[in-house]
């Protein structure tokens, strides 16, 4: 086991989200906001010692993080909300911080990029 130089940012769905996923088109999953916030993103992110340097992280990544969780449901940009601003992002997510990182399988980390928040 080691310590990892990161943080981690779980983005988790807030009502106004799953709101607008009931909404798409051809909606029929039999799925709860309950249900929806159970297994959520993590962000791996910088290790900050103050919460409020987090924040400002994922303020500045916000767009990137709004489109990936809305692309992970539809890439039909179409269908996304109009408004993705920063306010409307905190309105439709929770983000829960945690300082502490710590690896412990034994394997290499295997590295993939998405290409979102580069």
């Amino acid at each position: 086991m080691y310590h990892v130089n990161r943080s981690v940012a779980v983005i988790k769905p807030k009502q106004p989200f799953f709101d607008w996923l009931k909404s798409t088109p051809d909606w029929d999953l039999d799925l709860t906001l309950d249900n929806l916030r159970v297994d959520c993103t993590a962000l791996l992110i910088p290790e900050f010692d103050e919460p409020e340097n987090a924040v400002s992280y994922i303020d500045d990544r916000f767009e990137q993080i709004f489109e990936m969780e809305l692309s992970s449901w539809y890439e039909d940009k179409k269908l996304w909300p109009a408004r993705r601003d920063l306010q409307t992002f905190w309105e439709w997510f929770e983000v829960e911080l945690h300082s502490v990182v710590v690896d412990v399988p034994d394997e290499d980390i295997n590295e993939t990029s998405i290409g979102v928040l580069h």
